[in-house]
């Protein structure tokens, strides 16, 4: 016999009417958003890995018996690190193939810069940039296979086999903040393996965006799953009151939500592809992307699709136990959702066993991603029980009605409402923490110095009165010092060499390294943004996921407020029926529904960002550090314009509110 299941879902769906419609086009919705997120979060992460694994060749590896001499040498303008490679073909050697980008190996004397470079030399003078440089008619231009990012400033310089730049002065090692942007060594071709340092730590950072955003992700799917849950449940009752058996009921349902969820994943999924050109804008560490970076493959976009729909499918299933075992209780909506305290119980238990966890030593990757899952898992788990306390709490001292309706909704579904903010809530901590947090060496006690190393005490001597008068020359003003070779706490890091303190921010600073580039060619002079690279750039990196993955979870949580408000109108018109046939004003209504969001957010999400940053100042303070106030901003910026956002996603829902209500009688019935 033919199972009734495919085309009784097919007729209860065209037959469900402009309400039907509605809660499946917002499902969909909820899908697409789910879908697009999580592919753009993938597609940094892969991304990063493919930028890393391009910048691999500027490192040399040694080999014995080379044809040239490569050198890695970075230098630093406007506060960003321009990456400089000096190529020497040696003599009576076989020749050296062209490196990644350039055509062929460099001559003596020959420049070539990356796009970024070259507009940024034409538009300096040339006495903060253009004169680190040998002096050159026109200047080549590196290619995209040489270069991590278009925004990326690079330049490859021929040397000769003698020269300074190429010597063994330039293998980095002289200060000890020469981790990563320094090297020097033989090479026959171009195959080196250490990625930049500007770039090895990208990957890993965004792989933690991946993680925090995994919840608020599954928290839409979840949610786009329940939507017109109140009517499908009564719909589901009265069939199986009809005779329809449990297992065609969860056929039924879960046959029209993979139709619904499969076609907005792969809406999202599409439209993240349409708007892969656009994507490749977003700077991210270095600067934006070639677009070829930010595909993740087929597999992975399958994933996604597939992964989002079964999440969509699932939890629309799991809203139907209630239906299986006891119809009657929800066609009568005896259905009571309170949380219990077991909940606290597991919370705290889970907690203990997280901090015993990781005390006891160094934890592998695996091992500290099974403890966050694990935190996660509990945090939601425990969620609603404090939704639900809160809206008891707040009930008794409700002196409004729209408040106290709030609050007797907050506390009769605290679900519906955790899930709304659970995901704001979840990354609200790690936002507020690693966007304030300064966890890296240092480094302002040598803001406004710039650094010469020489060979040894008598040079630097020597070096200091050439310094005061090139110098005096560009027209900067500076303190010139000869640094102490004991002295390990000076921007010198204990090594001989002459130390200039500048007056007249960045753009005195730029022309000061430039000025004194001649001292040393092997090792060029450098200023803080030098000696503070090899922190800086993982707590930045960390600090842009860190915003990032709270607006995409602004973002998230906003599509989920929306979509979650317009259907509990749809599902709750009955309800709101009897209150305005009771006499309760609209407006009361409306407020009650942006205030059963606005509580729980502020309460829950705000508490979380505010404990990640005060947890960050007590950090900074055990460190001697202060706290990144332009992150500070940042993070207050994107936390009001993601509240707007929110608020005005559930304010696009009152035309809904006021049409449904709009004949409270026949509502009622």
């Amino acid at each position: 016999m033919r199972s009734p299941v495919l085309p009784l879902t097919w007729h209860l769906a065209r037959s469900s009417g402009r309400r039907g419609l509605q809660s499946q086009l917002l499902a969909a919705g909820a899908a697409a958003v789910g879908a697009f997120v999580m592919l753009v979060m993938i597609a940094a992460t892969t991304g990063s890995a493919v930028r890393a694994d391009r910048t691999a060749w500027r490192t040399p590896d040694p080999v014995e018996h080379g044809t040239a001499v490569q050198a890695l040498a970075t230098t630093y303008v406007r506060h960003e690190p321009v990456t400089v490679v000096s190529l020497a073909q040696l003599p009576d050697r076989a020749r050296t193939p062209a490196p990644p980008g350039l055509e062929v190996f460099p001559k003596q004397g020959e420049v070539y810069v990356s796009p970024a470079l070259a507009e940024l030399l034409h538009r300096l003078p040339a006495g903060q940039l253009a004169g680190r440089f040998p002096k050159s008619a026109s200047y080549g231009t590196i290619g995209a296979a040489g270069l991590a990012s278009p925004d990326e400033l690079v330049a490859v310089v021929g040397r000769a086999p003698g020269a300074a730049a190429v010597s063994s002065a330039a293998e980095g090692g002289a200060t000890w903040y020469d981790i990563g942007q320094a090297a020097r060594a033989e090479v026959s071709g171009f195959s080196g393996t250490r990625r930049s340092l500007f770039t090895d730590s990208d990957q890993a950072a965004a792989l933690l965006g991946v993680v925090l955003l995994g919840m608020p992700v599954v928290v839409l799917a979840s949610a786009a799953g329940r939507l017109g849950a109140a009517r499908r449940e009564q719909r589901l009752a009265a069939l199986r009151l009809a005779g329809a058996t449990p297992r065609q009921i969860i056929a039924m349902t879960a046959l029209e939500a993979a139709a619904v969820g499969l076609a907005g994943a792969l809406t999202g999924a599409l439209a993240y592809a349409a708007l892969l050109p656009a994507l490749a804008h977003i700077p991210y560490g270095i600067g934006g992307w070639y677009t070829g970076q930010l595909w993740v493959g087929t597999d992975w976009f399958a994933a996604v699709v597939l992964g989002v729909t079964a999440l969509l499918t699932v939890s629309a299933v799991s809203m139907l136990r209630q239906v299986a075992t006891s119809p009657l209780g929800v066609a009568q909506e005896a259905n009571p959702r309170r949380t219990r305290m077991i909940r606290l119980v597991l919370f705290v238990g889970a907690l203990g066993y997280i901090w015993t966890s990781s005390g006891g030593g160094q934890l592998d990757k695996r091992q500290l991603l099974t403890l966050l899952l694990l935190f996660y898992g509990t945090f939601w788990l425990f969620g609603p029980w404090v939704v639900d306390r809160l809206g008891r709490l707040l009930g008794r001292f409700a002196r409004r009605p729209a408040t106290l309706l709030a609050t007797r909704r907050l506390s009769d579904d605290p679900r519906s409402a955790w899930r709304t903010v659970s995901g704001l809530v979840l990354a609200g901590f790690a936002a507020g923490f690693f966007s304030v947090s300064m966890l890296g060496g240092d480094t302002g006690q040598y803001r406004d110095q710039v650094a010469v190393v020489t060979a040894d005490a008598g040079t630097a001597r020597h070096a200091a009165a050439q310094a005061r008068t090139l110098l005096h020359r560009a027209g900067v003003t500076a303190t010139v010092t000869v640094g102490r070779e004991d002295d390990f706490d000076s921007l010198l890091g204990g090594s001989p060499g002459v130390i200039a303190q500048v007056s007249g921010g960045t753009d005195r600073i730029d022309t000061a390294v430039t000025v004194l580039t001649p001292l040393a060619p092997g090792t060029p002079p450098y200023s803080s943004d030098y000696a503070g690279a090899t922190d800086s750039v993982v707590t930045g990196r960390i600090a842009q996921v860190s915003i990032a993955t709270l607006a995409l979870s602004f973002v998230v949580a906003t599509a989920s407020a929306g979509l979650t408000a317009a259907a509990n109108v749809l599902d709750r018109r009955r309800v709101y029926g009897l209150l305005r046939l009771a006499g309760t004003p609209l407006r009361v209504l409306d407020r009650a529904r942006v205030r059963e969001t606005v509580v729980p957010l502020v309460v829950l999400a705000g508490g979380t960002t505010a404990m990640g940053v005060y947890g960050a100042g007590k950090l900074n303070e055990a460190f001697g550090t202060t706290i990144d106030t332009t992150g500070l901003l940042q993070l207050a910026a994107c936390a009001l314009l993601g509240a707007l956002a929110m608020f005005a996603a559930i304010s696009a829902s009152r035309p809904l509110l006021r049409r449904v209500t709009a004949d409270p009688a026949q509502t009622a019935d």
